[in-house]
């Protein structure tokens, strides 16, 4: 039985995959405060008209430039591991394959859009990125984009993850980014911030803002998003359409696919080419699997709101716990979103996508079990795609039921081992939904669109 699944370098998939020209409905449009849609003119400021177009697209294939594909085969594709012995330790009759992103040079997914991204800035004549960063995983990825084209990056790395993930910093720095403990007293978003809450620990809604104004205001800087965008999540399809094809090498197809999710770059990029299957008539699972301390898909509610903290963005009709929500400091800092895609929004509030959210021990516990038996020592992130892959297979242990199941090990955790001390030394706990804090910054959704 084959453990390690490969595709030759010519295979990388030639083509982005959108998912728009499948789903039954048309994306909600983005809004402007005044309940007004919002035209591609209005990202001008800050993104190259290149990624404009793919954000607005409805084109169900996108080719991939060449020179983008080039540098994707330093890692692509990535290998399909079947999990026998995790399968074995379950005692489960589940099959379980994983997708390892991990192999990247940043050791996650990310740099899949990073690449992209960097490149259609660099052939529209810009120099300088600002970004945002949780876990640091996006940042480390934008920051080995912009050295291999030559662009300057800084990045505004939420500050709990600053403090938690030192070795991530010290990784974008030797890639030559400039990063900040956000919020910071650099920008107008940020001063506001620390103006009100001194000792904010920082979100990724605080970290977005700094960087986006930072863009705004700057001709030379545009600004670069890790996540929730849909050209982001158009490029991480190459994950997902490698693994159909490997998953065909030896015979199988997923009954169900769990992919972690804070914006949802990763959980679209595994699950989205496989929607293209589900729209046509095939009886596959999509799962996301978020943070019980960050639960946006699961509770809530699906309704216009900001994608950043201060209210620079244009809105976004998404599952949000509201734009100045600032979550618990788990370790999982890249689930650490108030919102989500919203193409993931939307599909999951039309039924067509579940949505799971687990507690951070049952994640570690999941995390220490996958590496204890496959070997590699998985990110925060992606142990919430474990642990949901777990509690499946667990269950056909217990019915006989054979699913195979299909999840995406979205990157490896050697930056983030003081996140396992922490578990081994009985630190951690259980976060769980804020029902008073999340009430609170709900009311303060937007008032022209709260009920949209």
């Amino acid at each position: 039985m084959r453990t390690k699944i490969l595709l030759e370098e010519s295979e990388i998939p030639t083509h982005w995959y959108n998912v728009v020209a499948d789903m039954p409905n048309p994306p909600a449009p983005p809004m402007g405060p005044d309940g007004k849609p919002v035209g591609p003119d209005a990202l001008q400021a800050i993104f190259p008209d290149n990624i404009i177009e793919q954000e607005i697209s409805a084109e169900r294939w996108i080719p991939i430039p060449e020179e983008v594909r080039n540098i994707l085969t330093l890692w692509r594709p990535s290998p399909l591991y079947r999990a026998h012995r995790l399968e074995q330790a379950l005692g489960t009759p589940a099959k379980i394959y994983y997708k390892n992103e991990s192999a990247s040079p940043a050791g996650s997914h990310k740099p899949n859009t990073a690449v992209a991204q960097a490149y259609y800035n660099k052939v529209a004549g810009i120099k300088r990125l600002s970004t945002e960063t949780g876990a640091g995983q996006w940042g480390c990825s934008l920051a080995l984009a912009g050295q291999l084209f030559g662009i300057d990056v800084r990045v505004y790395m939420v500050k709990v993850s600053y403090e938690q993930k030192p070795y991530r910093r010290s990784m974008m720095q030797t890639w030559g980014a400039e990063v900040y403990a956000s919020p910071t007293d650099m920008t107008e978003s940020g001063r506001k911030i620390l103006a009100e809450h001194p000792d904010s620990p920082g979100s990724l809604g605080i970290a977005i803002s700094e960087a986006a104004e930072e863009a705004a205001n700057r001709k030379d800087t545009n600004y670069s998003l890790g996540s929730v965008l849909n050209h982001v999540l158009l490029h991480q399809t190459v994950i997902g359409q490698e693994a159909k094809k490997q998953l065909a090498l030896v015979g199988d197809y997923p009954d169900e696919i769990y992919a972690p999710c804070g914006g949802g770059s990763n959980f679209g990029g595994i699950a989205f080419p496989f929607f293209a299957d589900k729209a046509a008539g095939k009886n596959v699972r999509l799962v996301a699997v978020e943070p019980t301390s960050c639960p946006t898909l699961t509770k809530g509610p699906y309704a216009y709101d900001y994608g950043d903290a201060i209210g620079l963005t244009p809105l976004l009709k998404m599952h949000t716990l509201g734009h100045d929500f600032v979550p618990p400091g788990i370790h999982a800092g890249g689930l650490r979103y108030h919102g989500d895609s919203p193409l993931v929004s939307q599909l999951h509030h039309e039924g067509l996508v579940d949505a799971v959210a687990i507690p951070q021990l049952e994640t570690f516990e999941a995390g220490v079990l996958f590496a204890s038996t496959e070997g590699i020592v998985p990110a925060p992130e992606s142990t919430h795609a474990i642990a949901a892959a777990v509690r499946s297979a667990r269950e056909c242990a217990k019915s006989g039921e054979p699913r195979t199941i299909l999840f995406n090990l979205s990157g490896h955790g050697h930056f983030d081992m003081s996140a396992y001390d922490r578990y081994f030394n009985n630190e951690l706990e259980d976060y769980e939904f804020p029902e008073e804090a999340i009430e609170e910054s709900l009311s303060h959704l937007p008032e022209v669109l709260r009920n949209s």
